[in-house]
Protein backbone atom coordinates (compact mmCIF):
# COMPACT_ATOMS: atom_id res chain seq x y z
CA UNK A 1 0.00 0.00 0.00
CA UNK A 2 2.74 2.56 0.48
CA UNK A 3 4.49 1.83 -2.64
CA UNK A 4 1.32 1.89 -4.73
CA UNK A 5 0.91 5.82 -2.64
CA UNK A 6 4.83 6.70 -3.23
CA UNK A 7 3.64 6.07 -6.93
CA UNK A 8 0.32 7.85 -7.38
CA UNK A 9 2.25 10.98 -5.75
CA UNK A 10 5.17 10.55 -8.24
CA UNK A 11 2.32 10.49 -11.19
CA UNK A 12 0.83 13.33 -9.99
CA UNK A 13 3.81 15.33 -8.66
CA UNK A 14 4.91 14.54 -12.71
CA UNK A 15 1.45 15.34 -14.21
CA UNK A 16 1.21 18.53 -12.33
CA UNK A 17 4.57 19.87 -13.78
CA UNK A 18 3.97 18.76 -17.26
CA UNK A 19 0.67 20.78 -16.87
CA UNK A 20 1.86 23.86 -15.25
CA UNK A 21 4.47 23.75 -18.04
CA UNK A 22 2.28 23.29 -20.79
CA UNK A 23 -0.22 25.98 -19.54
CA UNK A 24 2.21 28.47 -18.41
CA UNK A 25 3.66 28.55 -21.89
CA UNK A 26 0.23 29.03 -22.98
CA UNK A 27 -1.03 31.69 -20.90
CA UNK A 28 2.39 33.95 -22.38
CA UNK A 29 1.27 33.06 -25.98
CA UNK A 30 -1.80 33.24 -26.25
CA UNK A 31 -3.75 37.19 -26.35
CA UNK A 32 -3.64 38.63 -22.74
CA UNK A 33 -7.60 39.25 -21.80
CA UNK A 34 -8.79 36.53 -24.00
CA UNK A 35 -10.59 33.68 -22.45
CA UNK A 36 -7.41 31.22 -23.59
CA UNK A 37 -5.54 32.91 -22.11
CA UNK A 38 -7.66 32.89 -18.79
CA UNK A 39 -7.50 29.59 -19.21
CA UNK A 40 -4.52 28.71 -19.52
CA UNK A 41 -4.00 30.83 -16.83
CA UNK A 42 -5.97 29.15 -14.50
CA UNK A 43 -4.94 25.61 -15.56
CA UNK A 44 -1.72 26.93 -14.68
CA UNK A 45 -2.18 27.79 -11.07
CA UNK A 46 -3.83 25.07 -10.16
CA UNK A 47 -1.07 22.71 -11.45
CA UNK A 48 1.76 24.65 -10.09
CA UNK A 49 0.01 24.44 -6.39
CA UNK A 50 -0.19 20.95 -6.50
CA UNK A 51 3.28 20.78 -7.75
CA UNK A 52 4.92 22.77 -5.57
CA UNK A 53 2.81 21.23 -2.74
CA UNK A 54 3.64 17.37 -3.33
CA UNK A 55 7.61 18.69 -3.96
CA UNK A 56 7.99 20.59 -0.42
CA UNK A 57 5.51 18.14 1.82
CA UNK A 58 7.84 15.02 0.49
CA UNK A 59 11.07 16.28 -0.24
CA UNK A 60 12.08 16.34 3.43
CA UNK A 61 11.31 12.39 3.89
CA UNK A 62 13.83 12.05 0.93
CA UNK A 63 17.28 12.56 0.22
CA UNK A 64 16.65 15.19 -2.38
CA UNK A 65 15.94 17.97 0.56
CA UNK A 66 17.21 20.77 -1.37
CA UNK A 67 13.50 20.76 -3.42
CA UNK A 68 11.85 21.31 -0.52
CA UNK A 69 13.05 24.92 -0.18
CA UNK A 70 12.14 25.13 -4.28
CA UNK A 71 8.87 23.99 -3.54
CA UNK A 72 7.71 25.99 -0.70
CA UNK A 73 9.14 29.44 -2.79
CA UNK A 74 7.63 28.43 -5.92
CA UNK A 75 4.07 27.68 -3.79
CA UNK A 76 4.60 30.99 -2.36
CA UNK A 77 5.01 33.02 -5.10
CA UNK A 78 2.11 31.53 -7.02
CA UNK A 79 -0.01 31.99 -3.97
CA UNK A 80 0.88 35.33 -3.54
CA UNK A 81 0.54 36.46 -7.26
CA UNK A 82 -2.84 34.89 -7.70
CA UNK A 83 -4.15 37.21 -4.44
CA UNK A 84 -2.41 40.40 -6.21
CA UNK A 85 -5.02 40.24 -8.42
CA UNK A 86 -7.90 38.78 -6.70
CA UNK A 87 -7.44 41.53 -4.01
CA UNK A 88 -9.14 45.40 -5.03
CA UNK A 89 -6.22 47.61 -5.68
CA UNK A 90 -4.80 49.46 -2.92
CA UNK A 91 -6.20 46.71 0.30
CA UNK A 92 -4.46 44.04 2.33
CA UNK A 93 -5.49 41.60 4.70
CA UNK A 94 -4.27 38.70 6.65
CA UNK A 95 -2.73 36.96 3.70
CA UNK A 96 -0.50 39.34 3.12
CA UNK A 97 1.30 39.41 6.89
CA UNK A 98 0.88 35.00 6.40
CA UNK A 99 2.81 35.21 3.36
CA UNK A 100 5.48 37.98 4.92
CA UNK A 101 6.11 35.32 7.52
CA UNK A 102 6.14 32.16 5.02
CA UNK A 103 8.78 34.08 2.79
CA UNK A 104 10.82 34.84 6.15
CA UNK A 105 10.66 30.95 6.84
CA UNK A 106 11.49 29.66 3.72
CA UNK A 107 14.11 32.31 3.93
CA UNK A 108 15.83 30.55 6.51
CA UNK A 109 15.01 27.46 5.91
CA UNK A 110 17.58 28.09 3.18
CA UNK A 111 19.99 29.65 5.21
CA UNK A 112 19.93 26.84 7.27
CA UNK A 113 20.59 23.78 4.52
CA UNK A 114 22.73 26.06 3.10
CA UNK A 115 24.79 26.44 6.38
CA UNK A 116 24.49 22.48 6.56
CA UNK A 117 25.79 21.90 3.09
CA UNK A 118 28.69 24.32 3.24
CA UNK A 119 30.13 22.38 6.88
CA UNK A 120 29.60 19.19 4.64
CA UNK A 121 32.77 17.51 3.50
CA UNK A 122 31.69 18.01 -0.30
CA UNK A 123 29.54 21.29 0.29
CA UNK A 124 26.36 19.38 -1.15
CA UNK A 125 23.10 19.83 0.55
CA UNK A 126 21.59 16.13 -1.17
CA UNK A 127 23.08 13.37 -3.21
CA UNK A 128 21.51 15.17 -7.35
CA UNK A 129 24.69 17.38 -6.37
CA UNK A 130 23.05 19.84 -5.20
CA UNK A 131 25.45 22.67 -3.67
CA UNK A 132 24.86 24.83 -0.62
CA UNK A 133 25.28 27.98 -2.70
CA UNK A 134 21.84 26.74 -4.17
CA UNK A 135 20.28 26.78 -0.93
CA UNK A 136 21.62 30.08 -0.49
CA UNK A 137 20.26 31.39 -3.61
CA UNK A 138 16.53 30.41 -3.01
CA UNK A 139 17.12 32.37 0.72
CA UNK A 140 18.03 35.32 -0.68
CA UNK A 141 15.59 35.12 -3.10
CA UNK A 142 12.84 34.32 -0.89
CA UNK A 143 14.22 37.77 1.81
CA UNK A 144 14.00 39.59 -1.38
CA UNK A 145 10.01 38.55 -1.86
CA UNK A 146 9.75 39.34 1.94
CA UNK A 147 10.81 42.77 1.27
CA UNK A 148 8.27 43.33 -1.60
CA UNK A 149 5.83 41.76 1.20
CA UNK A 150 6.67 44.76 3.57
CA UNK A 151 5.98 47.01 0.92
CA UNK A 152 3.29 46.18 -0.02
CA UNK A 153 1.58 46.06 3.65
CA UNK A 154 2.93 49.37 4.84
CA UNK A 155 1.73 50.98 1.42
CA UNK A 156 -1.68 49.37 2.33
CA UNK A 157 -2.29 47.68 -0.49
CA UNK A 158 -0.53 48.26 -3.99
CA UNK A 159 -2.17 49.04 -7.66
CA UNK A 160 -1.29 50.02 -10.90
CA UNK A 161 1.70 49.01 -12.62
CA UNK A 162 3.67 47.83 -9.48
CA UNK A 163 0.21 45.41 -8.98
CA UNK A 164 0.91 43.93 -12.86
CA UNK A 165 4.88 43.76 -12.19
CA UNK A 166 4.18 41.66 -8.67
CA UNK A 167 1.94 39.39 -10.42
CA UNK A 168 4.44 39.48 -13.09
CA UNK A 169 7.57 38.38 -11.70
CA UNK A 170 5.76 36.25 -9.35
CA UNK A 171 3.98 33.80 -11.98
CA UNK A 172 6.85 33.82 -14.25
CA UNK A 173 9.88 32.76 -11.91
CA UNK A 174 7.52 30.40 -10.70
CA UNK A 175 7.31 29.36 -14.15
CA UNK A 176 10.80 29.37 -14.19
CA UNK A 177 11.99 26.93 -11.47
CA UNK A 178 8.88 24.29 -12.92
CA UNK A 179 10.62 24.34 -16.27
CA UNK A 180 14.29 23.99 -14.68
CA UNK A 181 13.18 21.23 -12.09
CA UNK A 182 12.24 19.48 -15.50
CA UNK A 183 14.39 20.21 -18.46
CA UNK A 184 17.41 19.90 -15.94
CA UNK A 185 16.40 18.45 -12.82
CA UNK A 186 14.53 15.49 -14.48
CA UNK A 187 17.13 14.37 -17.62
CA UNK A 188 16.89 11.11 -17.31
CA UNK A 189 13.71 11.42 -18.95
CA UNK A 190 14.62 12.45 -21.84
CA UNK A 191 17.02 10.63 -24.90
CA UNK A 192 20.41 9.91 -23.70
CA UNK A 193 21.90 12.19 -27.10
CA UNK A 194 20.16 15.56 -25.38
CA UNK A 195 20.84 15.07 -22.00
CA UNK A 196 23.80 17.44 -20.80
CA UNK A 197 23.02 19.06 -23.65
CA UNK A 198 22.68 22.78 -23.97
CA UNK A 199 19.61 22.36 -25.46
CA UNK A 200 17.95 21.60 -22.38
CA UNK A 201 18.78 24.68 -21.21
CA UNK A 202 16.58 27.05 -24.19
CA UNK A 203 13.47 26.58 -22.87
CA UNK A 204 14.56 27.62 -19.13
CA UNK A 205 16.18 30.34 -20.30
CA UNK A 206 13.46 31.22 -22.84
CA UNK A 207 10.91 31.62 -19.53
CA UNK A 208 13.67 34.17 -18.04
CA UNK A 209 13.52 35.94 -21.14
CA UNK A 210 10.09 36.54 -21.19
CA UNK A 211 9.56 37.43 -17.80
CA UNK A 212 12.49 39.91 -18.22
CA UNK A 213 10.50 41.37 -21.39
CA UNK A 214 7.21 42.04 -20.22
CA UNK A 215 8.54 43.63 -16.64
CA UNK A 216 10.33 45.62 -18.68
CA UNK A 217 7.71 46.57 -20.94
CA UNK A 218 5.29 47.58 -18.00
CA UNK A 219 7.54 49.22 -15.61
CA UNK A 220 10.07 51.02 -18.37
CA UNK A 221 7.78 51.05 -21.69
CA UNK A 222 4.80 53.23 -20.61
CA UNK A 223 2.96 50.31 -21.24
CA UNK A 224 0.57 50.73 -18.12
CA UNK A 225 -1.99 53.27 -19.74
CA UNK A 226 -5.78 53.08 -18.01
CA UNK A 227 -8.01 52.79 -21.18
CA UNK A 228 -6.40 49.60 -22.02
CA UNK A 229 -7.13 46.19 -19.86
CA UNK A 230 -5.28 42.67 -19.32
CA UNK A 231 -6.64 40.18 -17.28
CA UNK A 232 -4.15 38.08 -15.11
CA UNK A 233 -1.88 35.77 -15.77
CA UNK A 234 -3.56 33.56 -13.27
CA UNK A 235 -6.97 34.34 -14.64
CA UNK A 236 -9.67 35.50 -12.86
CA UNK A 237 -10.11 39.55 -12.54
CA UNK A 238 -8.63 41.72 -15.18
CA UNK A 239 -5.72 44.11 -14.93
CA UNK A 240 -6.15 47.56 -16.29
CA UNK A 241 -3.00 48.85 -18.49
CA UNK A 242 -1.05 46.09 -20.27
CA UNK A 243 -0.78 47.08 -24.12
CA UNK A 244 -1.02 43.71 -25.99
Amino acid sequence: MVRGAAATILILHIGAGILAILSGAAALAFRKGSSSHRLAGNVFFASMLILSAIGACVAPFLPDRGSAVAGAFAFYLVATAWVTVRRDEGSVGLFEWGALLAALGIALAGVSLGWEGANSPKGLIDPKGQTYETAYLFAFLAALAAVGDVRVILRLGISGARRITRHLWRMCFALFIATGSFFLGQQQLFPASVRGSPVLFVPVLAVLALMIFWLVRVRFRNAYEKPTRMSSLAGGRTLTGLRE
